[in-house]
């Protein structure tokens, strides 16, 4: 195609060739989106190694395996809460609890109380001269069946249930799913099923109720720091002796003497279920792993002369 132009130079027309226009495209590879991988979910055996392998990394506490005479932590302990003598000097027990075995529970009093006794509010069901005896020894709510509406409404509210034996079958039925999660039920294993209701809570009065966890540790405060120490160690011995016979570790007279003449089982259980002890009249035994005595500031102390 000619402009009709001249070239400055050679003075000759100026012819332009045209060509079509195009357009140029760059490509490149194209990039993949990222992917994010979502975390397994582990079940609860994978949990508990994870949680064991954590524990074994965190430092231990210095007293963690340090074992020492009960008047020794007691020492140490009192050094410790030197600027606190109203600290609270608190036992940990930890048994065994073989599967199937029950929660060890049961009251005591101590030789010197470190705290204010908490008065039970108790509930009795019974009739007659049953009835009338549990009002006499102090009984807040007393009546037959006639109660159960009110504990089942939350009107009769009480933190102990005792109940007479011919009464237990007309109670249970609607009482078993209220009071049985809570651990009140009334049962014959307990004593909370007796005839003798007003001995019972003639027992009770100044003593103070004592309970394991599902794992079978029991916790309790034991005194104080400003309490003599003879003071603190008979609290220690005294609670000790009542956990050791309420868990099997220690013979009770007392049930020795209910149970003289009963024949001795003729199997030995010991090789059938190897991890279950029983004692000499074939009953099972928690056995006590670790006494810990601890204070509210201070560490916990195992005790080795339990």
């Amino acid at each position: 195609m000619s402009l009709g132009s001249l070239c400055r130079q050679c003075h000759r027309t100026v012819t332009v060739f045209s060509t079509p226009s195009q357009r140029h495209f760059s490509t490149s590879h194209v990039a993949l989106a990222r992917q994010v991988k979502k975390a397994p979910t582990l079940t609860k055996t994978q949990l508990a190694v994870i949680a064991r392998k954590k524990a074994l990394k965190n430092r231990k506490r210095f007293y963690e395996s340090e074992k020492m005479p009960l008047t020794e932590a007691i020492n140490v302990l009192r050094a410790v809460e030197v600027a606190s003598p109203n600290a609270t000097f608190e036992l940990t027990v930890r048994t065994a609890m073989p599967r199937g075995s029950a929660i060890p529970k049961g009251r005591v009093s101590l030789p010197r109380e470190p705290k204010q006794k908490v008065r039970d509010r108790i509930l009795v069901f019974a009739e007659g001269r049953a009835a009338e005896d549990a009002k006499k020894a102090g009984a807040d709510i007393v009546g037959g069946a006639e109660l159960v509406d009110g504990v089942v409404s939350g009107r009769h509210q009480a933190s102990l249930f005792l109940c007479t034996p011919d009464l237990i079958r007309a109670i249970s039925p609607r009482l078993g799913r209220v009071l049985g999660p809570r651990g009140l039920m009334p049962s014959e294993r307990r004593g909370t099923v007796t005839e003798n209701i007003a001995g019972f809570i003639r027992r009770l009065h100044g003593t103070n109720e004592w309970k394991g966890d599902k794992a079978g540790t029991i916790r309790t405060p034991i005194g104080k720091s400003e309490f003599p120490i003879e003071d603190v160690v008979k609290n220690v011995r005294h609670f000790l002796s009542v956990v050791k016979r309420a868990t099997g570790n220690q013979r009770d007279p007392a049930a020795d003497k209910q149970n003289k003449g009963v024949a001795k089982p003729g199997k030995d259980t010991s090789v059938l279920f190897p991890y279950t002890l029983t004692d000499h009249r074939g009953a099972e035994v928690n056995a006590i792993t670790r006494v810990v005595l601890s204070s509210t500031k201070g560490p916990g102390i195992q005790v080795s002369d339990f």
